[in-house]
């Protein structure tokens, strides 16, 4: 192999960053439209549930390209995919199910995701990925127990969305820092 397709820091870096400015503009935008259909599974709705964890799978991929990184960037390219399938069964079957689906997902990925910030931390800018897989695997227990309350909602899938845009955001302007010092 070449030293031109080998991953360094210096390639690495940029490359995160565009990603991760990306994957906050998609979840800004995600968690709006996804609030102005959250009080009902719709096809709507139930096409956004089904995006969002796709769309990990391509910024996963994505990721996996720039980097030739780590083994959780694989394991989350299959969870993600999976949940999507499992969204879109789930869907068939009501709110309190997607939300089941839904914080399985958010536990396992966020573990995962914790798991590649601490691989990533030489980089820099990981500590924001690092509190956001912490944060996700807590939301997600969080989500499979709303399921079991009357009147389950979609709404604070939004709000994990969004928080996870913000957390993707930081890193990206970290990593901006990183590289440009």
């Amino acid at each position: 192999m070449s030293t031109s397709t080998l991953a360094t820091p210096d390639t690495v870096a940029p490359a995160l960053r565009r990603l991760y400015f990306a994957r906050f503009g998609f979840a800004i935008v995600w968690a709006g439209l996804l609030l102005t259909t959250a009080s009902q599974l719709g096809p709507v709705s139930i096409a956004l549930l089904v995006l969002y964890p796709l769309f990990d799978v391509a910024a996963a991929v994505v990721d996996v390209r720039s980097s030739r990184a780590t083994t959780g960037l694989y394991v989350n390219i299959a969870l993600s995919g999976l949940a999507a399938a499992g969204l879109a069964v789930a869907s068939a079957s009501g709110i309190p199910a997607v939300l089941r689906v839904w914080g399985i997902w958010a536990v396992v990925a966020g573990l995962t995701q914790l798991a590649v910030g601490l691989s990533r931390r030489k980089l820099g800018g990981q500590w924001a990925m690092i509190l956001s897989g912490g944060i996700s695997t807590i939301a997600g227990t969080s989500f499979f127990l709303q399921a079991a309350q009357p009147g389950a909602s979609l709404v604070n899938l939004a709000g994990y969305a969004t928080l996870g845009g913000v957390f993707f955001l930081v890193s990206a302007i970290r990593l901006g820092r990183v590289t440009a010092g």
